[in-house]
């Protein structure tokens, strides 16, 4: 099975309530969840959340909602937790080989091909998997808020770091994207049920918490993470600021302010 999981907590440090933050009319755990519920590849869908206002939103559109810990350090944890509560509550039979798919909850209108895409390279041997995509500015490439990665033969993760990898030397860093194909990472992750328990069972790692990445603690243990190459891109909302700014980038909404549309009206 391809369980897809939407972990969804209240208590947010920038943004308190951001899963239920209104987007274009509509609480942003409600749009994400829809999104995620057009994926092709899944084969259930799931919200696990920490707090009963965001379940009550999740139940009301006719989703599912798992009740989590409130103090889970990460949303790894929070899938692995929520996994659980299906295979106990007899709602999926549960296999070592089943893939529990991460979606953020923050990105409200994330394409369900993107998802697909991450889902279709899950044929049981893979360990863990997630997205990159091809950076096209030194902005990207060098701000410390995306994480860049580097990629073996056979597209799996060698390393994850917030600096600009691999060093060019002799090119001027601001031209370093011109010279070589560099990706950043896309924060959605695969995880084979038996992997994920024993990752949640590790400590961090001096990796993790030099460059405060929590997929380095993966690598350094062993694991394998399959990277695939996506050209989907998608606004999430970390902050109050971000959201009118995923509104702009969302197709539906982006047709309503071009001027072709409001000639359509007649005014």
């Amino acid at each position: 099975m391809r369980i897809g999981i939407i972990p969804s907590r209240y208590a947010s440090t920038r943004f308190p309530g951001k899963p239920l933050a209104d987007i274009g009319g509509k609480p942003m755990i409600q749009r994400v969840l829809e999104q995620v519920q057009q994926a092709q590849l899944l084969d259930k869908v799931v919200v696990a959340t920490d707090d009963e206002r965001i379940a009550e939103v999740v139940r009301r559109v006719g989703g599912e909602a798992i009740m989590t810990r409130t103090d889970h350090p990460s949303g790894t944890d929070r899938c692995w937790e929520a996994y659980n509560r299906l295979v106990t509550d007899g709602l999926i039979p549960g296999q070592p080989t089943d893939y529990i798919l991460n979606v953020q909850g923050d990105e409200p209108f994330i394409n369900p091909a993107q998802i697909d895409e991450l889902a279709a390279v899950l044929d049981g041997s893979v360990e863990l998997a997630s997205q990159m995509s091809p950076v096209d500015s030194a902005e990207i490439l060098h701000s410390p808020n995306e994480a860049k990665i580097t990629v073996n033969a056979r597209k799996e993760a060698l390393y994850f770091s917030r600096s600009a990898i691999p060093f060019l030397r002799g090119v001027d860093p601001a031209h370093w994207h011109e010279h070589h194909t560099y990706h950043r990472h896309i924060g959605m992750y695969a995880y084979r049920a038996d992997i994920l328990e024993a990752i949640t069972l590790l400590p961090p790692s001096s990796l993790e918490r030099a460059e405060s990445l929590e997929q380095l603690r993966w690598v350094e243990a062993g694991y394998r993470i399959k990277l695939v190459e996506t050209r989907y891109q998608s606004q999430s909302v970390d902050a109050p600021d971000d959201v009118d700014r995923a509104i702009r980038s969302a197709p539906e909404f982006a047709k309503k302010s071009t001027p072709e549309a409001a000639d359509s009206t007649g005014l």
